[in-house]
């Protein structure tokens, strides 16, 4: 696998933004950049690469084969080891940890306790610890955060339940809940379960154990803010929402409102609050939440997203003009809208499996999201290719495996899991070793972006190419202006850059992919499954 980052890239960190008058130089006779060289840039907004941590795969601190939050923290010099220019670990710039309070369930997506950090990882301590490390490492942590619904163990649903029995209607629980009493009408398109010992249904679209919220109640919306001011007191910067569109089964115009309120609450306390909705509809539903919230990008995701399909030849300038359609509306919406993609995540089958790096594709992939706006999301185990699907055994623990380590972590499987294919080409601690692996590829990418600031937060404008398998965008940001092409086809291209942009191309700031590019004037030549990242003036 070949890689280039050009040496120009520590001249413009050095000569910083806005200063990359350099004299045009052609990649491939400049050497690959050492990682030390690159000094630390500062991210201090929320242009972040996060990464998904689903807590109990993870990393296992004490022997009980369950991963925990000192696991975590164990892996942060892994992630993020407070120093940019090293070089030495992934880079991340934000965590996102699965839901980690009480639960039931090994997926903790039915909470019993908001307040109480489930045991098996860890204590509350821990959970400050982390975020202390995180902050000290210029990370922000998130929760994901499951509002819709509780789990039967929960407090509130118990006193919820014992007010019907009891037939106290004074109960301040009693309304706690969505339900309907035997013999109404049972709205329709919602699914809803017996209460033993009285005559109501609880509503429960997801399971019989995740009962709803009542959010026409006053008291349930205060309680669900409290508990996201409880964490924010303790360090958390931010929240990834379950399920946000079912806050009102079915009514995304009242579910839209009542996220508008919550987010206005929580920006209250601290303006720059990170939080990211889970819709995962149309983007024309998502666009509903975009007054509120950014939400994730669904359409980028998957097998059958458009990042995948243009990594494997698809229209390059079909996906650039997606995401310049993207932006545009959803800034529209709102001043300081993002867009969040990813290819993967806890509910989908994993990349690799339907990307190879082989192929190029799952370089490729990587390519598109991370060196492009908005905040991407790296869903564990994705830098080093993990498999995992459902499958015929149709469980989502096969798309939560252990992470492959390599180095005698003692985590386990979740509880269901069978997946029996092979998951991993190399571990991570083989791949951290080899500078030609998949993780050293995402932490060049990683490196790239946070070098050129204008990548993510820039003004963004895309191309459109005559040839579909090359494509890319012009971005603009404090004055620096960048030009990024990505090319998925399998030949080298030439293009001619005084035709794409009236600005002067001033050098070949980075380029990544299986080949490289080279820059005679402003004559371009890019290799296949190539993207590279040029200066303008």
């Amino acid at each position: 696998m070949k890689r280039f980052f050009s040496l120009l890239l520590a001249a413009l960190l050095l000569l910083g933004c806005g200063q990359t008058a350099l004299a045009a130089e052609t990649a491939n006779e400049t050497p690959v950049a050492d990682a030390a060289s690159l000094p630390p840039v500062a991210t201090d907004d929320n242009y972040r690469v996060f990464y998904e941590i689903f807590v109990g795969s993870f990393s296992d601190s004490d022997g009980d084969g369950t991963g925990d939050l000192r696991g975590v923290i164990d892996r942060m010099d892994y992630l993020n080891d407070g120093d940019s220019a090293d070089g030495l670990s992934l880079g991340v710039e934000g965590l996102w940890l699965s839901p980690i309070f009480t639960s039931a369930s090994y997926h903790k997506y039915d909470v019993d306790d908001y307040y109480a950090i489930d045991p098996a990882f860890g204590t509350e301590d821990d959970l400050k610890e982390l975020a202390d490390l995180c902050h000290q490492r210029g990370v922000k942590l998130i929760l994901d955060l499951v509002l819709n619904h509780t789990g039967t163990g929960n407090p509130w649903f118990k006193a919820f339940a014992q007010a019907h029995r009891n037939g106290d209607t004074q109960d301040p629980y009693y309304d706690f809940y969505c339900y309907y009493t035997e013999g109404e009408p049972v709205p329709a398109g919602r699914t809803f379960t017996k209460l033993s010992g009285t005559d109501i249904y609880y509503e429960s679209n997801f399971s019989e154990s995740m009962p709803e919220l009542n959010y026409d109640n006053d008291a349930v919306r205060q309680a669900v803010l409290d508990v996201a001011k409880y964490y924010m007191a303790l360090g958390v910067d931010g929240f990834r929402f379950d399920a946000a569109k079912y806050i009102y089964f079915a009514d995304n115009e009242r579910s839209a409102e009542f996220w508008k309120w919550y987010i206005g609450e929580l920006q209250a306390v601290d303006p720059d609050v990170y939080t990211v909705a889970e819709v995962w509809d149309s983007d024309t539903v998502t666009d509903e939440y975009y007054p509120a919230l950014n939400c994730f990008d669904f359409t980028t995701s998957q097998a059958n997203g458009s990042i995948a399909q243009v990594a494997k030849g698809g229209n390059v300038n079909k996906y650039t003009a997606y995401v310049q359609d993207y932006l545009d509306r959803v800034h529209a919406l709102r001043a300081d809208a993002m867009i969040v993609p990813f290819i993967a995540n806890h509910d989908t089958d994993r990349a690799a499996g339907y990307l190879t790096t082989a192929s190029g594709a799952m370089q490729m992939a990587a390519n598109l999201y991370l060196l492009g706006p908005g905040s991407p999301f790296i869903y564990y185990g994705e830098e080093i290719g993990m498999r995992g699907s459902r499958g015929g055994a149709a469980t989502d623990a096969n798309r939560r495996l252990k992470m492959e380590w390599g180095d005698g972590d003692t985590i386990q499987d979740p509880e269901g899991a069978s997946y029996d294919h092979d998951r991993v080409s190399a571990t991570a601690a083989e791949q951290m070793a080899d500078e030609n692996s998949l993780y050293s590829y995402y932490k060049e990418l990683i490196m790239i972006r946070k070098a050129v600031p204008a990548i993510a937060r820039g003004e963004y404008t895309a191309l459109a190419l005559e040839d579909a398998g090359v494509g890319g965008f012009m971005t603009s940001y404090e004055g620096e202006h960048v030009m990024v092409l990505h090319n998925t086809s399998a030949n080298a291209v030439t293009l001619e850059l005084a035709d794409i942009t009236g600005l002067e191309i001033t050098g070949v700031l980075a380029a990544v992919g299986l080949g490289t590019a080279s820059l005679d004037g402003t004559t371009l030549t890019l290799d296949g499954q190539t993207s590279v990242v040029l200066g303008c003036a």
